[in-house]
């Protein structure tokens, strides 16, 4: 190649260095709270509550393998553990025998409810706590941007969909 690289300021390797900490200390912070409070792996509640949100209550496996940035193996795997707790089902999609859907069970339903506080005052209190409300909108913006780059086929739409959307739609 002939292309010189062009390196990074040192401000952008300073937040850089700040957001790969983020992203590498968060997931298993989260784990750990939903492990040790609700005995739920953090992608088992991301599918739960992906469930949860759903019209019906159900969800393809293969877009629920999207939205949980899973595998199909993977999402197999998690899905036969949560049928086997009684939160989840899966049930042949009407009309298409080769596709099958997860179904949000109603013990499932009251796991998220159960463990939905908990996880909400752990988000809040290791993202939110010390943002003020202009920090929160730019760190949204900040990450809308930097998601449509790594998600150009809006997989993880319903990741995004806002607060605002998801309560319209379930009075509607």
């Amino acid at each position: 190649m002939s292309e010189e690289t062009v390196w990074l300021t040192a401000e952008q390797e300073d937040a850089w260095r700040s957001l790969m900490g983020a992203i590498l200390l968060l997931p298993s912070a989260l784990d750990a709270q939903l492990q040790r409070d609700s005995h739920l792996t953090h992608a088992g509640y991301v599918a739960l509550s992906a469930l949860s949100e759903a019209p019906e209550r159900a969800i393809r496996m293969s877009q629920l393998a999207q939205m949980a940035s899973l595998s199909m193996s993977r999402l197999s795997h998690l899905v036969d553990r949560l049928e086997r707790s009684g939160w989840v089902e899966r049930r042949p999609v009407p009309g298409d025998g080769r596709s099958t859907m997860a179904v949000l069970t109603e013990a499932g339903w009251e796991k998220v409810v159960a463990t939905a506080p908990g996880h909400v005052d752990t988000v809040r209190t290791l993202i939110f706590e010390d943002l003020t409300p202009a920090q929160t909108r730019q760190l949204k913006k900040i990450f809308d941007k930097i998601t449509v780059k790594l998600d150009p086929e809006n997989k993880l739409a319903g990741c995004r969909t806002s607060a605002k959307d998801r309560r319209s739609s379930a009075a509607g």
